[in-house]
C-alpha cells in the first residue's frame, strides 16, 4: 500500500473527503517527524512506538577501491510494533 492508497482507505473508512484524509495523514506524519527530531518518541497503543536510535561511528570499506573510510555516527528512526499489531499478523 502506498500513500495514495492509504489516503483512499482512510477517506472511505472514516467517511471523509480524500482531501481531508490527505491533510490528516500529512499532519500525523509531520507530528511524528517533529517529535522524533526533538528526540522524543511516539507511542500508539496497540500499534507500536516510533523512536530515535543511535548508530555509532564506525570504519567501513569502499567496495570499489577497498579503501577504509570513516562513517559518522547517526540518529536513525526505529519502529517497535505493539502486541496487538503482532497478534493481528499471526
Amino acid at each position: 500500500m502506498n500513500k495514495t492508497e492509504l489516503i483512499d482507505y482512510v477517506a472511505a473508512n472514516a467517511d471523509i473527503p480524500k482531501a481531508m484524509a490527505a491533510r490528516a495523514l500529512e499532519a500525523t506524519i509531520s507530528a511524528v517527524r517533529v517529535t522524533l527530531k526533538k528526540g522524543g518518541s511516539v507511542s500508539l497503543v496497540g500499534f507500536g512506538t516510533f523512536a530515535v536510535g543511535k548508530r555509532a561511528a564506525r570504519v567501513g570499506r569502499n567496495p570499489r577501491t577497498g579503501v577504509s573510510i570513516k562513517i559518522k555516527s547517526a540518529k536513525v528512526p526505529k519502529f517497535r510494533p505493539g502486541k496487538a499489531l503482532k497478534d493481528a499478523l499471526n
